[in-house]
């Protein structure tokens, strides 16, 4: 494929990033889900629950998936799961149970999605170019992560098309639509996969090698922190500064502070790891992490808030990709069992949301944020374990 192809094919393949940042609207909506059907934190938790345990159950059979109808038919199969979860809240009304099977839905596209897109990535670029365009694609992913909840809070403001944060739905959508166009009209070779395909079993041995399942858990670490800030930003924020007469809906931008340093980092990443030794990236990665909680747990004024926020998002924003190639690289020759197991990490992002819901109603947001440094504590010890990547 010549290299003026390949930059055009990859415009159809970033955009399919993009899409992939869709899953992190979950955050929003649970926020905005809360207050418009008197919700409890408990039952809010459930809300990223509902998108983040498919990655549990879908990562390894995408994986066989793969192998038997190739890696773009399963991307596109992810777009079109992707599209039903965003159109069915706009035919069939935002009932609880419609939002309920929407996130659902949402969840399995982007398991989908997350399992297929980096290999069929590969299959267009390798060699030393394939790091940077995973990680410019993990950049556009970041995008519309920010952009989930400024659209959400203009929407609610303006009350546009009707839709107040439903219109998030309708933008993402468009997006998708264009995405599903473009990358069908677009041919890609793709080399064939050889060997077995990964199973369950194959996956679950690896649990006995101890950096495999030290990783595996600090993925579920790193996600979980990831979708318990983005779901209760706004409400740690509301419960320490907010003023009488405002709802979450008044403090979403905290959402959005949060997405942009983790964008900053996402771009910045690849640059620093080529200059510093990935440990001590990861540890100082770490400590801002750590900062952020205690400013999180104990802050009171706005701007103590707004820099834990930034603090977080820059310090979770490049420990997957430490994480996932520590593992690669602990067991070589299992990569595709490898990788399916660190996918199925990402239900940490079902795992942390619920469990700070059940402390949010004991004992306020504080209850979330101890959740999430038990989370940074693990990430800690982890990085003891952690080894220079060849």
């Amino acid at each position: 494929m010549a290299n003026q192809n390949k930059k055009l094919v990859l415009i159809p393949l970033m955009l399919c990033f993009f899409c992939m940042g869709f899953v992190d609207l979950v955050g929003t909506a649970a926020d905005s889900m809360k207050t418009e059907f008197n919700l409890t934190n408990t039952e809010k938790g459930v809300l990223p629950m509902l998108v983040f345990l498919w990655f549990f159950i879908f990562s390894v059979p995408t994986g066989m998936l793969m192998n038997k109808i190739g890696r773009k038919k399963t991307v596109m199969l992810s777009l079109a799961v992707t599209l039903l979860a965003l159109v069915l809240p706009l035919i069939a009304g935002s009932t609880l149970w419609v939002m309920y099977i929407a996130l659902s839905l949402l969840g399995i596209g982007n398991a989908l999605m997350q399992t297929s897109l980096n290999p069929l990535v590969s299959a267009v670029t390798g060699g030393s170019n394939l790091a940077s365009t995973l990680t410019f694609g993990q950049f556009v992913k970041a995008i519309a992560s920010f952009s989930a909840p400024l659209i959400a809070a203009w929407g609610a403001s303006t009350n546009v098309l009707g839709l107040s944060w439903h219109v998030l739905f309708v933008v993402f959508l468009a997006f998708g639509i264009i995405a599903t166009a473009l990358l069908g009209l677009t041919h890609i070779d793709e080399e064939p996969i050889e060997g077995k395909p990964s199973s369950f079993v194959d996956c679950l041995k690896l649990l006995g090698v101890p950096v495999v399942l030290l990783s595996f858990l600090g993925i579920v670490c790193h996600v979980g922190i990831d979708v318990g800030v983005n779901a209760h930003a706004p409400s740690i924020l509301m419960e320490r500064v907010g003023i009488d007469g405002q709802t979450t809906d008044d403090f979403k931008y905290a959402t959005s502070i949060y997405f942009a340093f983790r964008t900053l980092g996402c771009l910045m990443g690849a640059a620093i790891l080529s200059r510093f030794d990935n440990r001590k990236f990861f540890i100082v990665s770490v400590v801002m992490l750590a900062l952020a909680m205690v400013g999180l747990g104990v802050g009171t004024g706005k701007w103590i808030i707004w820099v834990s926020l930034a603090l977080v998002g820059f310090g979770n924003s490049n420990l997957f990709s430490i994480v996932f190639a520590q593992a690669l690289q602990s067991v070589p020759e299992k990569k595709n069992e490898v990788s399916g197991l660190m996918i199925m990490g990402l239900v940490g992002g079902a795992l942390f949301p619920l469990l700070m819901g059940i402390m949010c109603d004991a004992m306020g947001q504080v209850g979330a944020v101890i959740v999430m440094a038990v989370g940074v504590l693990y990430l800690f010890a982890y990085a003891r374990k952690l080894s220079p990547l060849s």
